[in-house]
């Protein structure tokens, strides 16, 4: 965090590792939130105009958590376009429009009034399992059938991604946002999604080691199918169970859907479900027997 200084747009105050003009989001509204902690290289701002909101992502300036050079993370922000393009779905944040700025990149997505089950810097650990406030201690705490409801969103969505050729990459709590008044869950952040086949070059690959499966720390391993389904199956664990511990004592739901949570889990990827497709398949068929 060196030369970290504070900034004010619209009376909101935001931090950055030096200055960096914003001049442009003038043009789109006036800013009412500011996420400067997120260490993707990104900072994000929640606008309003019109009575409209839209969630505005940027890439180029020097954010505090991120150490790479901004030029890459502005990089990978133009990559992601093509996945909120051809991975449109209900399930996930729309993007509505994006453009160049003089020393950045911008996309605007619809704004979903929803909080990220992994509010990291707000809810560090052990606060996010215990603070009454916590966006996931409060999920946590709704019924299981509530639940379930988001888990059946998660599923599908990445059913989808799999029948259009990709695979997730870095998914996981901090990749959900849930509304608690509406009780309607959406998918965000798949910036890192890849196009199958994909293979493993980094040794670790990015993401939470709390939804990684053993070949995302492999390097030459196949990232495929098998490998979303060990994140399905982590996904199920952490909002249903007791994330890391898999032991059906933790376990909210019925026997049927944890033996299924329990096959995708599996260390040995061949003891999986082949797909994300035949898990849902599995899932599906353990909710109604249960």
């Amino acid at each position: 965090m060196n030369n970290l200084e504070v900034f004010y747009i619209d009376d909101i105050s935001y931090r950055l590792k030096g200055e960096h003009s914003f001049e442009w989001i003038k043009n789109l509204g006036k800013v009412f939130c500011v996420f400067d902690e997120q260490d993707s290289g990104n900072i994000s701002f929640g606008i309003e105009k019109d009575g409209i909101k839209k969630f505005v992502k940027y890439a180029g300036a020097k954010t505090i958590e991120f150490q790479g050079d901004p030029k890459d993370a502005i990089a990978t922000l133009k990559k992601s376009i093509i996945l909120y393009q051809e991975l449109k779905h209900p399930h996930l944040i729309k993007l509505l429009d994006h453009f160049e700025t003089e020393k950045g990149y911008v996309l605007i997505f619809e704004w979903f009034d929803g909080e990220c089950l992994h509010s990291h810097w707000s809810f560090p650990p052990p606060q996010k399992y215990e603070h009454p406030d916590s966006p996931f201690f409060l999920f946590k705490n709704l019924p299981v059938e509530s639940r379930l409801k988001s888990i059946k969103c998660i599923l599908e969505f990445h059913k989808y991604v799999e029948n259009k050729g990709y695979v997730a990459v870095d998914f996981y709590d901090g990749s959900i946002l849930y509304d608690f008044k509406s009780n309607i869950a959406k998918i965000c952040d798949i910036d890192l999604y890849k196009k199958k086949p994909f293979q493993n070059k980094m040794g670790r690959l990015w993401g939470s080691s709390r939804f990684m499966s053993p070949e995302e720390f492999e390097l030459g391993a196949v990232i495929d199918e098998r490998t979303n389904v060990f994140n399905m199956g982590a996904m199920a664990f952490c909002l249903l169970g007791g994330e890391l511990d898999h032991s059906f004592s933790k376990w909210d739901a019925n026997e049927a859907l944890y033996e299924v949570a329990l096959k995708a889990v599996e260390k040995d990827r061949s003891k999986r479900y082949l797909s994300v497709s035949e898990l849902c398949l599995a899932w599906n068929l353990a909710l109604q027997g249960g």
